[in-house]
């Protein structure tokens, strides 16, 4: 005997089913819009999808229609994505949208929208804090784009026009058809072996979605996120987005416009220059008028009109050092003088001239020689006699010996 179903535990049961199914879990229908209607509070939208034969009753959740890029009305044709499954309550299968796209954007649309969401999570594109700057005086700039047509010609012309000195450097790509990414592609990675260029330009003109699509694909952004150097996108009009926009340091509305933001203005640098020049020598007058300001002050003060001004502290000063050291020298002298009285005093009385002051004399021979004894000098022998105040020849007539005790 078969199970007894409750209505609940069948309609959970179908709804298990469409969830399983690998087809009913993203599907992408086109179709008229039909009933729409906007819950205030809640902020979902309730529709239905219809054709010429049928109709199903569709749910978008606030989460997924705060991304709408337009605003859906009855009427019209969207191209919508999302899971089929089973409300339970009352066991009517409907559409959870998660994507809405007005129609005409087709299939590209919807890859474009899936894969800017998926490198946007992965930290492919640049912030604001991660943008580059441009660099201010380029030497070298490389362009990747045709060889052929009016872009390439456009850019060189703006750029020999603003800055003839910058060497610009061509690396040709095929920028549409199948092989177009790849040689993009192979053109960057080519530059990045370089290590003399400054700044690199990706360019192409104007075109339909699928015109310009290669610099849509994954493999392209990517390539152009990993440049070493800074690099500007300029893909197409003004109104053209693509996904390499979101990798380079800068977009640029078109190709001019890229060459014109590449490089300054040689005009404008001239100018800039002759300003800086005009400014620099007005700051160089100033600055000599205002020397010769200061060196006039200067010459006016008494220290210039009088210099001796200037010497006369240092002269005070100078005479009262003289001074304290002629009273030390003075002092000096006094103790050394006492001193040496001091030590000379027990000198004097041994002094013979002090003894010969006396009256004693001192004999010495025609050598010099200071003759003790008596019988040195033996008759008729010559000698000196030294006295106090002189010295006096004498003859000797002989001597008598004297007794001694």
């Amino acid at each position: 005997m078969s199970k007894t179903w409750s209505v609940s535990e069948l309609n959970r049961y179908i709804k298990d089913q469409f969830e399983a199914d690998d087809v009913l879990r993203e599907v992408t229908l086109s179709g008229e819009i039909a009933n729409f209607k906007r819950h205030g509070p809640s902020g979902h939208c309730y529709f239905s999808l219809k054709d010429a034969k049928a109709s199903l009753t569709c749910v978008m959740w606030r989460s997924h229609v705060g991304r709408l890029t337009f605003s859906p009305q009855d009427g019209m044709t969207v191209l919508v994505r999302g899971q089929v499954t089973v409300f339970e309550r009352n066991g009517a299968y409907q559409l959870y949208v998660s994507r809405m796209l007005a129609e005409g954007a087709g299939a590209l649309a919807i890859r474009f929208e899936e894969l800017k969401q998926k490198l946007a999570a992965e930290g492919v594109f640049k912030t604001a804090a991660t943008r580059r700057p441009l660099p201010a005086y380029p030497e070298r700039i490389a362009l990747v784009t045709s060889s052929t047509g009016a872009v390439i010609r456009d850019m060189l012309t703006v750029m020999r026009r603003r800055a003839p000195y910058v060497q610009v450097i061509l690396a040709p790509a095929t920028v549409q058809g199948s092989q177009g990414a790849a040689s993009i592609c192979a053109a960057l990675t080519a530059l990045y072996q370089r290590e003399d260029i400054d700044l690199i330009i990706v360019a192409r003109g104007g075109g339909s979605q699928e015109d310009l699509w290669n610099f849509n694909e994954e493999a392209v952004v990517r390539t152009i996120a990993a440049s070493p150097v800074p690099i500007i996108s300029a893909i197409g009009h003004e109104t053209d987005v693509t996904l390499a926009d979101f990798a380079a340091d800068l977009r640029a509305g078109t190709p001019s416009i890229a060459a014109e933001q590449a490089v300054p203005d040689s005009a404008d640098l001239l100018a800039a220059l002759n300003n800086r020049r005009r400014g620099l020598g007005q700051a160089l007058l100033r600055d000599v008028r205002l020397a010769r300001l200061q060196l006039s002050r200067a010459c006016a003060r008494s220290s210039f009109t009088d210099p001796g001004k200037i010497l006369l502290p240092y002269a005070q000063a100078l005479d009262e050092r003289s001074m304290l050291l002629q009273q030390r020298m003075t002092q000096l002298v006094r103790q050394s003088e006492l001193a040496f009285q001091k030590r000379v005093g027990p000198l004097a009385a041994l002094n013979p001239l002090a003894v010969m002051a006396r009256g004693f004399s001192v004999a010495t021979d025609p050598d010099g020689r200071i003759i003790s004894q008596a019988r040195d000098l033996p008759a008729e022998a010559a000698f000196n006699l030294r006295l106090k105040d002189g010295i006096v020849a004498a003859r000797s007539l002989g001597y008598t010996k004297m007794e001694t005790d």
